[in-house]
């Protein structure tokens, strides 16, 4: 029955089923639950990477100025105290599930929601209905080409979000930002950590796999969060709260409270003195990010040894580019499976390989089973070794076809670990 619906709904032209189901589906939602967002400060966050920490980051922030927040991001929900995880792998949900979720957090006495924000659902008018009082943009790089077709169109889809918002949170260091201002005067806040002119800059940056330190609107704010980009991240969030009328202490506090983003540059502790890093780096752009924050950190004599694949279905123009960037940083590759859904899996990972420089069987292997590729890593691994595992985050399941099968890339690796010690 599923290979059926998807058959059909292949024949069908997305902009048809986007008025003609999508649409209509959001209307209805919003009709039956009462249009829930009226009456709370919607913060909308979208960007080709960076979406989920900037969405846990502003809800941080937030909470600390004593508002009752909800959020929804990639991995999880949360309103007030409760968190649960977000197991449909869709960045925005349904219509019908974000408006029951909205109806939820109001009667829950939520005052801020933060929506991370997909191109996909402003295109197909899942968000429609919701008022939203700030957009934030992080960054716009290739990814989704398989749905939108060019880059013009996917930016198209982000600027939606900007449409009547009352302020537009920038990143001024990214192509072209002043395509997502807004309008009314003073209401874009821009960030950056380059651009002297931005409203909120980052200077004096400290960087580090564990703390990241820097000073922003006069005041030292620490985050535990590694890499250059999660400064973006960060400003992103300061911006938005100076938008909302936080103070600065206030924000200091708030994010230096945050332990990590899970499966976001999340570090796994073990015994053996290597960097165990997971992080959800699906494209060409969060893969050159990645390796700009880990790179600087490798000791001389030392291995960066990477553990990836590609999603099916999905935009096979990136594979080949990720391929390549990982030949270029890395010492040793590890090609394996990440949510084939529908497709050849052999395929999949060639066409990663073909951006691969690397000599197979010494500095490059090709490993289906994902299990079976980070036991490979680990046992390669030596002391100081800083090893990689992408793509999966903290995704509880892996899609092989219409069958999802429970999956948790950290305690796979926390298990792993377990073995290797006990056969010492």
């Amino acid at each position: 029955m599923k290979s059926l619906k998807r058959f059909f709904s292949r024949l069908i032209p997305q902009p048809v089923k986007n008025v003609f189901y999508h649409w209509p589906l959001a209307v209805f939602a919003n009709l039956v639950f009462g249009f829930p967002a009226r009456g709370m400060t919607v913060i909308g966050v979208t960007g080709t990477n960076g979406k989920t920490t900037t969405t846990k980051l502003i809800a941080s922030i937030l909470s600390g100025s004593q508002k009752k927040v909800a959020y929804a991001s990639t991995i999880e929900y949360g309103i007030g105290e409760q968190r649960w995880v977000n197991a449909s792998k869709f960045t925005t949900s349904s219509a019908w599930r974000l408006q029951a979720f909205l109806s939820r957090a109001k009667k829950a006495g939520c005052t801020h929601v933060v929506l991370e924000t997909s191109s996909h659902s402003l295109d197909q008018f899942r968000t429609w209905g919701i008022p939203y009082a700030v957009a934030v943009i992080t960054n716009v790089t290739r990814e989704h080409l398989d749905y939108h077709g060019t880059m013009e169109a996917y930016r198209a889809a982000k600027k939606k979000l900007f449409d009547g918002v009352g302020w537009a949170i920038v990143n001024a260091d990214m192509e072209n930002p002043e395509e997502f201002s807004v309008k009314a005067p003073g209401r874009t806040v821009t960030y950056s950590t380059k651009d002297a002119g931005a409203d909120v800059l980052a200077s004096e940056i400290e960087l580090d796999l564990s703390v990241t330190r820097f000073l922003a609107l006069g005041s030292s704010f620490r985050i535990s969060l590694p890499g250059l980009f999660n400064v973006e991240n960060a400003l992103a969030a300061i911006a938005a709260g100076q938008a909302l009328g936080v103070d600065v202490e206030t924000m200091r506090r708030s994010l230096a409270s945050v332990a990590g983003i899970p499966g976001r540059m999340e570090l796994v502790e073990n015994d053996r003195q290597l960097d165990i890093l997971i992080d959800y780096a699906v494209t060409p752009d969060s893969f050159e990010k990645l390796y700009q924050a880990v790179k600087p950190m490798q000791i001389p004599g030392t291995s960066i040894i990477h553990v990836f694949g590609a999603c099916g279905e999905r935009d096979r123009g990136k594979r080949r580019i990720m391929g390549r960037i990982a030949s270029d940083n890395a010492d040793i590759i590890i090609l394996t499976n990440e949510d084939p859904y529908h497709e050849d899996p052999e395929r999949i990972i060639d066409e990663i390989e073909a951006g691969v420089t690397k000599k197979k069987g010494e500095t490059y292997f090709r490993i289906f089973d994902r299990r079976e590729a980070i036991m490979k890593a680990l046992m390669l691994a030596e002391e100081g070794d800083i090893v990689l595992v992408t793509g999966k985050g903290a995704e509880e399941t892996m899609a092989f076809g219409d069958v999802r099968v429970p999956w948790n890339e950290k305690s796979v690796i926390e298990g792993i670990l377990r073995e290797i010690q006990r056969s010492k």
